[in-house]
């Protein structure tokens, strides 16, 4: 048999690993976890009108609240709170698939451009054809990404020295680069869709009604199962392509499931809060930072779902810190996680580089 010929721990490495190393890890979700419960007290706690908790289980668990409090913990910061767990969830995930199928750490849809792509879809649906509502235009986000997706790794792909992790990375910078451009040019010359993108540019869970929920979840559920599904193929694929078949990975199928996860999660991700970069470049590095406790760090059925847990942690922190830094107004959420994230990218882009020398 051809996998008779791996090497010694080929197995163990290609996600064959005993149960023992998942259920430790299954106890390491409980801290991402927890963070997520104390994150969504704080989220539904802390505004430009600040809520005791008391009062916000109160209003949760049906007791006697005032009207006004009613009203903005489920009308406003309940689906706010909801959309945070879900885009981080997403966001998070699709960064940890694309650094596992390209093998690349500088990987995330923000950085590859695949968040631009899927925001200048949105932007034409607006601007060329007058679609104006989230369903309607969720489908061009879809497309954009998936477009962007192969035309960056095409590129990063060019040259003598084919594809590299910093040559993919340039590749997505330009691309995103070049699609902001035509954005802006776009939102420009048209005033109804300068008003509405440039909030939702930033990156937001403000103002977004309880509508959204229902409609992006089925797009975002899907994407889940997928990449949760791909986690034991990806352990395969980690240790190179000849190794994937030889354990019996259809190593094309395999990508084309990673790809349209990716297009699903950061396509509904983008069409409800914007183009939030650094998500999926950091959470992914964090989230094998947790795992190596248990041993996992490169083992993807306990890496995906820490990313996915782990995600919405840093976009709920994000979103909470906005609306303190300084009260009443609020900094959109998109922005602190890009002053997280920026500095992160260039350590990483050096150790990259460095790598290659």
């Amino acid at each position: 048999m051809r996998s008779a010929a791996l090497k010694p721990g080929a197995r163990e490495r290609a996600g064959l690993q005993p149960a023992a190393r998942l259920g430790r890890g299954a106890i390491l979700l409980g801290v991402p976890i927890a963070g997520l419960v104390v994150l969504c007290a704080l989220s539904l706690s802390v505004g430009a009108r600040a809520i005791p908790l008391d009062q916000v289980v109160q209003a949760l668990s049906g007791g006697e609240v005032t009207k006004a409090v009613h009203d903005v913990i489920w009308s406003v910061r309940v689906p706010r709170t909801l959309l945070g767990l879900m885009a981080g969830a997403a966001l998070g995930l699709s960064g940890a698939l694309m650094q596992a199928l390209t093998r690349n750490p500088l990987a995330d849809p923000g950085i590859l451009g695949v968040s631009a792509g899927a925001a200048f879809a949105v932007v034409v649906a607006i601007a060329a054809f007058g679609i104006g509502s989230l369903y309607g235009y969720v489908w061009f986000a879809f497309a954009g990404a998936l477009v962007v997706s192969v035309a960056v790794y095409v590129l990063g792909g060019l040259g003598r020295d084919g594809l590299t992790p910093v040559k993919l990375a340039l590749a997505g910078v330009a691309v995103t680069v070049m699609l902001s451009s035509l954005t802006s040019a776009i939102v420009l010359a048209d005033p109804e869709s300068l008003n509405r993108y440039r909030f939702w540019s930033a990156g937001s869970l403000a103002g977004q009604g309880s509508q959204l929920m229902p409609q992006l979840a089925p797009f975002v559920a899907v994407g889940i199962v997928l990449a949760l599904a791909s986690a034991p193929a990806l352990n395969s694929l980690a240790l190179g392509d000849d190794v994937a078949v030889a354990l019996g990975r259809r190593v094309g199928l395999v990508r084309l499931q990673g790809a349209a996860a990716v297009t699903l999660l950061t396509g509904a991700a983008v069409a409800a809060i914007g183009p939030v970069v650094f998500v999926g470049l950091v959470i992914p590095h964090l989230a094998r930072l947790v795992a190596r406790w248990a041993g996992g760090e490169t083992d993807h059925r306990l890496l995906l779902p820490l990313s996915a847990a782990l995600g919405p942690c840093l976009l709920l922190a994000a979103d909470v810190a906005g609306r303190m830094i300084v009260p009443p107004i609020e900094v959109q959420a998109g922005i602190i996680v890009a002053f997280i994230g920026g500095p992160i990218f260039v350590i990483l882009a050096r150790r990259a580089r460095l790598a290659e020398l």
